[in-house]
């Protein structure tokens, strides 16, 4: 078997962006080469033109083409005939791509597509309450149209994306993302930097980052010594305007308060897990997800953390048991949630402890893999 990916992102340091999306991807493309699975990935709109392989994956870099007119339409029929050249040569069986943005609209691709519900436009919008813009869920709507089946990482998100699409008489498999226990180990989960409030993600409203000023302001309230540290590349504001959320978070901040938080901005990946091994609480008040890989990566490391409560989030952590759940509005309990984990070490590393079981039992990639694997295999064997 030999299965291609399409994705706007991959860790990788010839790649121009990486987020949950490339994590997810990636981790899956090692499970599956691990599993003797052939694999190639095509990233698109990179900056260059390469073709890069790394411990066995082949990774074509795809530039982004400018066009005078209609540009979504031609680029997108320069990326499908490059692909069906490659699906050709490499003998590919079967490809998987995004939903976001519909990237596979107007492609006719040589094999079947499946398309993963990584979070389109469509969704995103739905859940924060804003009108999406009519092109945009057109070309998801077309991209639809052109898979033979969905998998979700929720079955939160495949039911939403199931309405939001009108999606009838397609297979929607909910396969859960998966993530390298090898690669996110805490052997000493007691040494933490105490009262260490801890974010990890991209500055920007949906993941409820402009709550956090109100719930770390009442953490302070009851411990002053607490700090606030944020991991992530800033964002546009879509409802102000503003270029910087950050800007936005600190203008929120009491002068005192803001002493007290320090902001990382975008830091390598691989530094990532010394921070939250630090840690004394992870939070992740986001209003919009489809998943939440680094909810699932700060479990796996035993830390306790305070999550939002909507939806997907439900199926990742056993409220009071594995982690916290709390709508990002309520601030009041949010907090409550926060100082009760910072005054209580013992429950902060029974919940990190139940939180590392929940990883272990619905998580491990190396589980997973098998899944996606009967799944593509179904698909190309035209029984689904």
């Amino acid at each position: 078997m030999h299965i291609a990916f399409l994705t706007p992102e991959f860790p990788h340091p010839e790649v121009a962006h990486a987020a949950g999306i490339g994590t997810s991807v990636k981790n899956l493309t090692i499970a599956l080469k691990n599993e003797n699975i052939k694999v190639t990935v095509f990233v698109y709109g990179q900056k260059r033109q390469e073709v890069l392989k790394e411990d066995g994956i082949v990774i074509h870099l795809i530039k982004n083409k400018k066009y005078k007119l209609l540009g979504w339409f031609f680029h997108r029929k320069h990326m499908q005939n490059y692909i069906n050249s490659v699906i050709e040569k490499e003998k590919i069986d079967l490809i998987e791509a995004p939903d976001w943005t519909g990237i596979v609209a107007f492609m006719n691709l040589d094999v079947p597509i499946v398309i993963r519900f990584h979070g389109s436009d469509a969704y995103f919008c739905h859940l924060e309450n804003r009108k999406q813009k009519i092109k945009n869920f057109w070309f998801e709507k077309l991209a639809i149209k052109r898979a033979q089946a969905f998998i979700a990482p929720t079955t939160f998100a495949g039911e939403v994306s199931k309405r939001l699409f009108k999606i009838i008489g397609k297979k929607i498999e909910t396969i859960y993302n998966g993530v390298d226990l090898k690669e996110f180990e805490n052997k000493e989960p007691e040494k933490i930097e105490k009262n260490t409030i801890l974010y990890i993600g991209t500055l920007i409203r949906k993941k409820g980052v402009l709550e956090l000023p109100e719930i770390f302001k009442k953490v302070r309230n009851h411990i002053p010594e607490a700090k606030l540290v944020l991991i992530g590349a800033d964002s546009f504001d879509i409802k102000t305007n503003s270029t910087s959320t950050w800007q936005l978070m600190k203008n929120q901040l009491t002068e005192d308060d803001l002493k007290n938080v320090t902001y990382l901005g975008k830091i390598p990946y691989k530094e990532v897990n010394n921070y939250i091994k630090k840690a004394n609480v992870c939070v992740f008040p986001t209003f919009a997800e489809t998943f939440g890989m680094v909810t699932i990566e700060s479990m796996a490391m035993q830390k306790a953390i305070v999550n939002s409560d909507i939806g997907w989030s439900q199926e990742l952590i056993i409220d009071e048991i594995s982690g916290f759940l709390v709508h990002p509005e309520n601030h009041n309990l949010y907090s409550d949630r926060i100082i009760q984990l910072l005054q209580n070490d013992s429950l902060c590393l029974e919940m990190g402890k139940k939180a590392r079981i929940r990883v272990e039992a619905k998580f491990d990639i190396n589980t997973l893999v098998k899944e996606n694997l009967e799944f593509y295999q179904k698909i190309i064997n035209h029984k689904i």
